[in-house]
């Protein structure tokens, strides 16, 4: 009898098979969005308001007037720039894309992200008809890219050299827009092509260097000065806190009517009045920098006194005690607040339209105002703004998306 008993008990069994509604896509359903009354509601609400607002967008953008778009694609990207002269953007976009490529095939991982999207946008513009001549450097500077990541594969060269590489950019950026240069302390220009004044430089071009330039410029200043709110020295304890909260306490626009006007004072009788571009510029750096300081002080208070004790007993001078230890931990615990500070730069570069200077969102204004569209029934301002506001999404989400695999790879907010 106790034979038998054992020999049932040892016997396997059929293995039993879950319910259909648990597994597969009718499990995923029935988890996330019916998994009882109220949330099978809300899901049939929402599907429904979609399935509305998505139809009538759908239905919109088929009758949509885009000429004034694709008409204005060049204002779109350079602004009031010479037409005869657009060789010279086009130029820094190819020197562009060979640092993109260079830099994916060097450092890889974020790099090789921003490479893979630039290269995507590239190809989508080279497919769109915006005319041969721009098609066809777009094309090139689609192939710079792909040929400069493949050749840092294969060749191998001191990271270096692309920092320096990258930080010469911007002044050659200003070099070549301008035409050329004047010497310093010389008084005289050197100049290569017919000078074009930064007041006509304009559209996306003028808005992406507003932000480089911002974004370069600030981030440097806004370290010094949460580091200078910390110091232990009052004066500059007392300046630094003096001067984040002066500069916080105003919004940008002030700053930027102040650069306008009250810049000038500040510069000796005998030097030129700076440019409309280089007032801006200097406003939107001051800005940023006071929030970016705010930002980095937060993540410097985050870290344990017992880092700065194990870097006093490790004998490190002050210098590479904050640029090994401190600043890498701190940086690190405040990435997304940074990048939200910088695409919130990037958005706030519209208001310089209303200093005179004509950026993306300003040639959107403009654009709908030309008498060529005022008859067209309905306008063509939800038309234009769009595409404005898909400009302004891409770049945003571009940067977004880069935080978070800059946060990944350095394993940042993860327990």
């Amino acid at each position: 009898m106790a034979t038998e008993i054992r020999k049932t008990a040892l016997t396997p069994q059929a293995p039993t098979k879950p319910p259909p509604t648990s597994v597969g896509v009718l499990g995923w359903l029935h988890h996330n969005l019916f998994s009882n009354v109220g949330n099978s509601i809300l899901t049939v609400v929402t599907l429904t308001a979609l399935i509305f607002a998505l139809s009538g967008l759908a239905q919109w953008l088929v009758h949509a007037y885009w000429s004034p778009v694709w008409e204005n694609l060049k204002i779109f990207a350079v602004g009031p720039y010479p037409g005869n002269q657009t060789g010279r953007p086009l130029s820094l976009l190819l020197l562009t894309s060979l640092l993109f490529g260079l830099s994916a095939g060097r450092w890889g991982s974020l790099m090789r992200d921003v490479g893979v999207g630039l290269a995507a946008l590239l190809a989508l513009l080279v497919i769109i008809p915006i005319g041969l001549r721009t098609q066809l450097a777009l094309g090139v500077a689609l192939a710079l890219l792909i040929g400069g990541y493949v050749l840092a594969l294969r060749v191998d060269f001191p990271g270096r050299w692309l920092v320096y590489a990258w930080i010469a950019s911007l002044p050659v950026t200003f070099i070549v827009l301008t035409g050329g240069q004047k010497i310093p302390f010389v008084g005289v220009g050197v100049y290569f092509a017919p000078v074009v004044p930064s007041n006509l430089w304009g559209g996306l071009m003028l808005t992406l260097l507003l932000a480089v330039v911002g974004i370069g410029l600030s981030f440097p200043l806004g370290v010094l000065l949460a580091l200078g709110r910390r110091s232990h020295l009052p004066v500059v304890r007392y300046v630094a806190t003096g001067y984040i909260e002066l500069i916080r306490g105003a919004p940008l626009i002030t700053l930027l009517f102040m650069g306008m006007v009250l810049l000038p004072l500040f510069l000796p009788a005998t030097a030129p009045a700076p440019s409309a571009l280089m007032r801006v510029m200097v406003a939107i750096t001051l800005f940023s920098a006071a929030y970016l300081a705010e930002t980095v002080r937060g993540g410097l208070q985050s870290i344990p006194y017992g880092q700065y004790e194990a870097a006093d007993a490790l004998g490190l001078n002050p210098i590479d005690k904050l640029r090994l230890i401190i600043l890498p931990q701190a940086l690190t615990k405040v990435i997304p607040a940074i990048v939200g500070q910088f695409i919130s730069l990037f958005k706030d570069t519209s208001l310089v339209a209303l200093v005179g200077l004509l950026d993306l969102l300003g040639v959107a204004k403009s654009t709908v105002q030309q008498p060529a569209w005022l008859g067209v029934p309905g306008g063509v301002t939800k038309e234009v703004y769009l595409f404005a506001g898909l400009v302004y999404f891409v770049v945003s989400y571009g940067m977004s998306h880069a935080s978070k695999r800059l946060e990944s790879q350095l394993r940042a907010g993860r327990h």
